[in-house]
Formats: structure tokens, C-alpha cells, sequence
């Protein structure tokens, strides 16, 4: 097999060997990454400038310094002599005495190269003793020229390669294996995976032997969330999490970032492959603790911190069409988000202008006088260039001003008030963004817009309609928006020249807890996973199709059949009580609201009346007024009245949630 890459560190090692470097060689990185293979070339160029080669392999060597000092003795006797010590892992308990009492013996001129998983101890680089002398060197995935050298060694057709880069990346071991398997295929879908073999022989290679299954759970944890903080895995593992915690820090295929830790892609890749295959039920009931964990950290993170947190719920949609793909972007650091301020109003405009032309930037001006806290500002980092605005205008009602102000706005207007129109105490929302050209395409930036969007429609209270306008979408981005629920209108609103396209969703309808769950049974269950009442579109009724629903079904309360075909069974009402048979669920909140009325003493007489006409299957309202010794007037204006008071407080926790107070009566 052909030695490709590398350059780099062999230059390092060429400056070394012939006297103008180092005289020790630290090189690092995760199993398969090739280490190996790097010391075989070094041995050959050694070999080619006439110096003496000898090899310690830790797969093989007793751990002890004696058995150490037996096979490497030649380096401390020849000033010529390079000695390789491979898998320095399996003997890393040697490594004090290797820099305290073996290295400082070694003549001048020789050169040592140590290689193993684990980078050197700290205190290598605490010693001003090794200034100088000691040169580290990580080893990381083949950078993408020598990937497709290695493949062209392998002999992959040019079809091939696509799938494997997107499963291997620059990793050498996953590459030759998975070129393996895939050539003797002799095909590959779009996105490849590999057999159970390769999967076995990469977690061998790469993970190795585990402590413990809490070990093992921890690691699985790592590679299927974005990040991992200790937080995360206590939530998703909670007996030991800060110890388990501090074991993933320190293995050599893990990194450490601000946001937490991640894994090598590949180890990545492998984990999760292993884990669907060998124990899907055991891998649902992971996805779903940490699911539920970064759900709620989207609902009560800052408002600076809402993007990171959107972010890491989506990535665990990431082989599902997620509406923003993070696969791969360990960083979000490249541009920043800002809210806008009064001196940036002209950097608005200017933005705007030159993203959308002069009708579109006179629209952002409006709006960021009318509410300047709906904007956000994207700045690069390192430069603080302005390259995007975001706006989120909530809206409740328009004026006549607003509505010829904008055409997109006015459209979502139009769009609601013909469809299902807004009902007391309810908004519509509309995003709104101006993105350079340079950075609209598959651009960072827009992943963060994305990631606010997103955030800002799971974290509203009382959003009925959401609308986003996008210029000019492709295919891709229309079919990934439809699939989670966001269709586009026909419509297509005009500020200036552009045509738009607005795509909306009915939060009533599909709520935020409906739409999470949606996407959760699409990745566990795939896209053929059977229909759920959690998922299904809830009924959007106007409080007098409300009221009118709930007469009818406290007239049919003993029927479960009638409770069964009521709307109300499609309502957010009934959606909020998971796990109960819809007729059933509506039986018993339309008798609870009954009972509910003794708490307040001005309702009793309304509860006596509702209870004796509903509760107890009164054959008529002549002999219920019989039975409550009243007449049947007052009887009649006491049922009227309690009817009333059922029907409001049913409205309240339908608009608010089943949370809100109950009415009461003043």
C-alpha cells in the first residue's frame, strides 16, 4: 500500500534526523489515524541516510524499564541510532521514567520517536529542560488530496468515493476498510455506510477495550449528542456522570471545546452504527433522555445562548433532513450575533440595500423603528464586518400604515385573517432576513438566523401563525421545510423586483411540544413510522365553534361514541393529556370543569344544576328542576349560566394551556 501525506511531519522528522531539529519525537492521535504507518516511513528514511533503526513495539514489550532499556539499548550507545517506540499507550506507565532517567541518557545526535494515543504528560513542557529538544506532533485525518491518493491505491471507481469520504473522511483506517467493502460491492448509495464487520473491526481498533457498560454508555452518549457537558450526561446517565465525564476528556479520540466535547466523526459514525444495530430499543431510550434534556434547555436558555441550544436539538436530526445541518461544525464562533442599537441603523440599511436592493431595505427601516428589539445584527468575528440582519415581528394587529409598508407582512396578514384569523390574545409572527450575496449559500451565518427562527418558534406563547420569507428558494430547501410542517403559499409578495415565497405554519394547529415529537418519531421510527395523535394536526376553532362543541358534548357525556366524533377531541385541550383515549380524555376534563365549579361559592348553585342534568342522566330539564326543588326558570338560568362558565374556563386552558387559572366569578 502506498504511504501518502504526511508532509509535514516529515519534514520534522527529516530536520531532526539530519541535525537540524529535535532529538525527541512525540507524536500522537487516535488508533487507526496511522501512526504506525508514519513510523515505517520514518524507519525508511532513516534507513536511506545510513542511521541505525531499532524498534520498541508496546504490543509486544514487557511494561517494565529493564525490558525497555534491553530492546532500545543501541540509542544509548550510538550517536547515529534512531529508535522508534510504537503503541506507547500499552506501556504508557513508563513515561516519568522515560523523561527523568532513559532520555537524558541518550548521546547527542540520536533521535527518538515515542508514538502512541495519548498526548505527552504536562510536565514534558513544564521542564525548561526540554525546550527545544521535544517537538509534539498531533496527527490528524489526511487532509483531502492525500485521501483521494489513498483511495486511488485502493483502487475505488471514481463513483464510489462521494459516500466513502462522507462516512470516512480523511481517517486512513476507515478508508481502507471501507474501501474495501465498497469496491467488492461494487456500489454505494448517496450517503454509505459500513457492513457490521468493518463497524466491529473500527471499534476495536479505534475505542478498544471499555471499563464498564457505564463507560461505554457514556461514549455512545458523546457521539450522538452535538456536544457533551457533564450536565448532558448526568440527564442522560445520571450515577456517576462527573467521573464519567472526566474519563471521556482524557481519551485520545475525544476534543474538548467552549461548548463541551465531541469525538473523532468516525468514532462518531461507528458508535451510533453499532449502537441502531445491536440495540435499537436501548438507543430510543437514549435519544429520548437527551432529547428531552436539550428540549428544555431550548426553552429556558438566555437569549444569547438560544441559537448554541437550538443547535444541539437539531443535530440529533442531523441524518433526517434537519432544517439545519451542523454535521461536522464544532465551532460556531465565526460570526456573532448582536441586538441592534440606534447607531446601527444606517449599517441596516446599508446591509439591506446591497442584499435586496432599495424597496426591501426600506421595509427593514420601518420595522426597526416600529420594533427595534425584533433585529439581530451578524457581524464575522474577526472582523466585525456586518454581513446580515435578522427581524421576528410579532404582530397582534396592523395599521393601515404597516400594512402598505411592507408587501410581505401585509401578505401574512391577508393569509391569516382568510384562513383561521388570530383569537383573543393571540400573534402572528414574521421572519424577516437580509444576508449579504457572498454569504447566503450554505453559509454559517445562515445556519445562526436559522437556528433564532427556530428557537423563536418553539419558545413563543401564544403564536398562532408563523411566516418566513425566503427569496428565491431551491428545491432542496422547499422539500426540507415542507417535510417538518412549513408549507408555502401561492402567494408571492413583492417588495421591488423579487418575487418571495412565504412559508407558514399553524402553531395551533401543530404546537412546538407536536412538532419535537414529530421529528423525534422520524428519526427512531424513519419516515414509515405509523401515524401518532401526538403528531396528528390539532382542530383551530373559534371560541364560538368552541363553545358551541362543548354544549353539544356535555349533552352527549354518556356516549362515548358522540365524545369520539366531537372536535373538541382534536383540540389542544385533549392533546395536553398524552396517553389517553381521546373520548375518554374529553369525558373526563368536561367532568372535572363540573366538579371544579364547587371551589368557587358563588358556583355552587351552577355545579348542582350541570351535575344533575349531565352527571346523572336526568331523562329531562323538567324533572332535573324537580329534583333540585327550584323552578324550572331559575333551574333554566342556573344551567344557562353554568354552561357558560364551563365553556369560558375550557376556552382559557385551550388558549393558555391547562396551567391557566380557572375563571372565577367576581
Amino acid at each position: 500500500m502506498a504511504f501518502v501525506g504526511r508532509e509535514e511531519e516529515l519534514a520534522v522528522f527529516n530536520a531532526a534526523l539530519y541535525g537540524g531539529g529535535c532529538s525527541v519525537l512525540y507524536v500522537h492521535g487516535a488508533g487507526g489515524i496511522g501512526k504506525s504507518a508514519l513510523l515505517r516511513r520514518f524507519a525508511h528514511e532513516a534507513a536511506l541516510a545510513g542511521r541505525p533503526v531499532s524498534l520498541v513495539d508496546g504490543r509486544t514489550s514487557e511494561p517494565s524499564p529493564a525490558a525497555f532499556e534491553a530492546e532500545a539499548e543501541p540509542v544509548l550507545h550510538d550517536a547515529d541510532a534512531v529508535l522508534l517506540v510504537d503503541d506507547f499507550e500499552r506501556i504508557q506507565g513508563l513515561e516519568g521514567w522515560l523523561r527523568e532517567r532513559f532520555l537524558p541518557r541518550v548521546p547527542m545526535g540520536a533521535l527518538v520517536v515515542i508514538a502512541g494515543r495519548h498526548p505527552p504528560d504536562m510536565r514534558w513542557q513544564a521542564d525548561p529542560g526540554w525546550a527545544g529538544a521535544l517537538e509534539v506532533l498531533p496527527l490528524r485525518d489526511l487532509r483531502a488530496g492525500a485521501a483521494q491518493a489513498l483511495m486511488d491505491s485502493c483502487g475505488v471507481p471514481a463513483e464510489l468515493r462521494e459516500p466513502l469520504l462522507a462516512f470516512a473522511g480523511g481517517h486512513p483506517l476507515a478508508l481502507l476498510l471501507g474501501a474495501a467493502v465498497a469496491v467488492k460491492d461494487g456500489a454505494a448509495g448517496r450517503r454509505w455506510m459500513p457492513n457490521q464487520d468493518v463497524v466491529a473491526t473500527l471499534l476495536d481498533q479505534l475505542v478498544g477495550e471499555l471499563p464498564s457498560a457505564a463507560h461505554r454508555h457514556a461514549l455512545e452518549i458523546c457521539a450522538h449528542a452535538y456536544m457533551t457537558t457533564e450536565n448532558l450526561l448526568r440527564a442522560a446517565l445520571p450515577e456517576d456522570a462527573g467521573t464519567l465525564f472526566r474519563w471521556l476528556r482524557r481519551l485520545p479520540f475525544v476534543e474538548s471545546t467552549s461548548l463541551g466535547l465531541f469525538p473523532h466523526d468516525v468514532v462518531r459514525e461507528v458508535l451510533e452504527a453499532d449502537l441502531r444495530w445491536r440495540d435499537p430499543e436501548g438507543y430510543a431510550v437514549m435519544h429520548d433522555r437527551i432529547h428531552a434534556h436539550l428540549a428544555e434547555r431550548v426553552r429556558t436558555a438566555s437569549d444569547v445562548d438560544l441559537p448554541g441550544a437550538v443547535a444541539a436539538l437539531l443535530y440529533l436530526h442531523r441524518d433526517n433532513g434537519a432544517p439545519a445541518d451542523v454535521h461536522g461544525r464544532h465551532d460556531e464562533g465565526e460570526f456573532r450575533e448582536e441586538v441592534l442599537r440606534e447607531e446601527d441603523a444606517g449599517t441596516l440599511v446599508r446591509v439591506a440595500t446591497a442584499a435586496e436592493g432599495a424597496a426591501s431595505a426600506g421595509c427593514a427601516a420601518f420595522w426597526a423603528v416600529r420594533q427595534p428589539e425584533a433585529f439581530r445584527l451578524y457581524r464575522r468575528t474577526e472582523t466585525g464586518e456586518p454581513v446580515a440582519f435578522s427581524a421576528w415581528l410579532r404582530l397582534a394587529e396592523l395599521d393601515e400604515e404597516e400594512l402598505t409598508a411592507d408587501p410581505i407582512v401585509a401578505m401574512a396578514w391577508a393569509h391569516a385573517r382568510a384562513t383561521t384569523p388570530l383569537r383573543a390574545g393571540e400573534h402572528l409572527a414574521v421572519g424577516r432576513h437580509w444576508v449579504l450575496p457572498q454569504y447566503r449559500e450554505d453559509s454559517p451565518v445562515m445556519d445562526v438566523i436559522q437556528w433564532r427562527v427556530i428557537g423563536n418558534c418553539l419558545r413563543s406563547e401564544r403564536m398562532a401563525w408563523s411566516y418566513i420569507e425566503i427569496r428565491h428558494p431551491n428545491h432542496a430547501w422547499v422539500e426540507r421545510l415542507r417535510h417538518y410542517g412549513m408549507r408555502d403559499i401561492s402567494e408571492q409578495p413583492r417588495p421591488g423586483d423579487d418575487a418571495y415565497t412565504l412559508f407558514v405554519h399553524d402553531w395551533r394547529a401543530v404546537p412546538a411540544q407536536a412538532w419535537l415529537e414529530r421529528m423525534n418519531r422520524l428519526l427512531v421510527a424513519g419516515p414509515a413510522g405509523g401515524p401518532s395523535a401526538a403528531t396528528a394536526e390539532l382542530a383551530v376553532l373559534s371560541q364560538a365553534e368552541f363553545a358551541e362543541a362543548v354544549r353539544k358534548a356535555l349533552r352527549q357525556l354518556s356516549r362515548l361514541d358522540a365524545l369520539a366524533a366531537s372536535p373538541l377531541t382534536r383540540t389542544r385541550l385533549i392533546a395536553e393529556r398524552a396517553g389517553q383515549d381521546p373520548a375518554t380524555a374529553l369525558g373526563d376534563l368536561l367532568r372535572q370543569a363540573v366538579d371544579d365549579l364547587r371551589e368557587d361559592p358563588r358556583a355552587v348553585k351552577f355545579h348542582r344544576a350541570l351535575s344533575v342534568t349531565f352527571l346523572r342522566s336526568t331523562p329531562n330539564q323538567g324533572l332535573a328542576a324537580e329534583r333540585l326543588g327550584l323552578p324550572f326558570t331559575t333551574y333554566r338560568r342556573h344551567l344557562t349560566a353554568g354552561i357558560e362558565r364551563v365553556c369560558a374556563d375550557l376556552w382559557r386552558r385551550e388558549l393558555y394551556g391547562t396551567n391557566a387559572p380557572a375563571y372565577r366569578s367576581t
